[in-house]
């Protein structure tokens, strides 16, 4: 994959652009220690193929894109304490400044206004630059994301086990089995991922920029970011919230959520679908996405 760097914020992004440089853009947000590459190609070319230009990139500290080492290394497990128990956390940058990493991206590629779509994480930070730069965003659609209220479900024992154990360093091996691993764990039970794949795709990510203490720097900005929902009463845009039926990770509460603090936004929930995004229902997503994007008149 051909990947280029921006100047953006302060740091420099990795990104791929791809599509017809005059169609509508959609710029892809991707989640908690997520690499692009977890956007899958067929999911951005059936983007392209309904007539969008996609942009899809390394958040900050993440893959290929610039790394925080001196901001030092969370403890994840007691940052999931001090949230379970509502005492501040610290973190060495914001959801706020990782949505203004994005819209300085589309800055630098001269796109005035864009379809912008989050998954998890990306959700999030989806829903920071739909509120804070209300004028750059077409469209909103959040993905197995939530609100950051403390009250809805939390995350199946097993899913939130393997999100706190994630290890930082280790024989390469048994690094990439506990991706693959975890991978299964808060995926798609409705749509198991095929073997082969899944194991080319972590080895491919671990060999292109696997990165831990960016992943736990991620986190500490999540539970920083705190509860989310006075901010979305603050989205114009038309929003879409997408979410699986069956997420162990982020259930489907958060979704339903989501959908209720924004106005006039319409929710589709997916049996079936997990915190992953199956092969399978690429063409069910893209389809969604276009619909939703397609409704609004004004091209970026």
């Amino acid at each position: 994959m051909q990947t280029e760097r921006a100047a953006v914020n302060g740091i420099d992004i990795s990104y791929e652009d791809r599509g017809p440089k005059d169609a509508p853009a959609i710029l892809l947000v991707m989640g908690l220690g997520g690499q692009l590459t977890l956007w899958p190609d067929e999911f951005v070319a059936a983007l392209n193929d309904r007539g969008f230009r996609t942009i899809r990139y390394d958040n900050r500290d993440v893959g290929l894109s610039t790394r925080f080492d001196a901001a030092g290394v969370p403890n994840v497990k007691w940052l999931l304490v001090k949230a379970a128990i509502g005492l501040p956390v610290r973190s060495a940058y914001s959801l706020a400044d990782m949505a203004a990493d994005g819209v300085g991206l589309l800055d630098q590629l001269g796109i005035g206004r864009a379809h912008v779509v989050g998954v998890s994480m990306g959700g999030m930070i989806s829903q920071h630059i739909a509120a804070r730069y209300p004028d750059r965003v077409l469209s909103l659609t959040s993905v197995m994301s939530t609100t950051g209220n403390r009250r809805l479900p939390r995350a199946q024992k097993e899913a939130m086990r393997v999100l706190a154990n994630r290890p930082a360093r280790g024989d390469k091996e048994a690094l990439i089995a506990y991706s693959v691993n975890a991978a299964r764990v808060i995926g798609s039970p409705g749509y198991p991922p095929d073997e082969e794949r899944l194991q080319r795709r972590v080895r491919g990510d671990f060999e292109r920029g696997w990165y831990p203490p960016g992943l736990a720097r991620q986190m500490a900005a999540i539970v920083a970011d705190g509860d989310r929902r006075p901010m979305l009463k603050d989205i114009k845009a038309p929003t879409l919230v997408i979410h699986g039926e069956d997420d162990p990770l982020v259930p489907l509460a958060g979704g339903r959520d989501t959908a209720a603090h924004i106005a006039g936004a319409r929710l589709l929930t997916i049996p079936g679908m997990g915190h992953d995004l199956p092969l399978a229902l690429v063409d069910t997503l893209a389809d969604a996405i276009a619909e939703h994007a397609g409704k609004v008149a004004v091209a970026a």
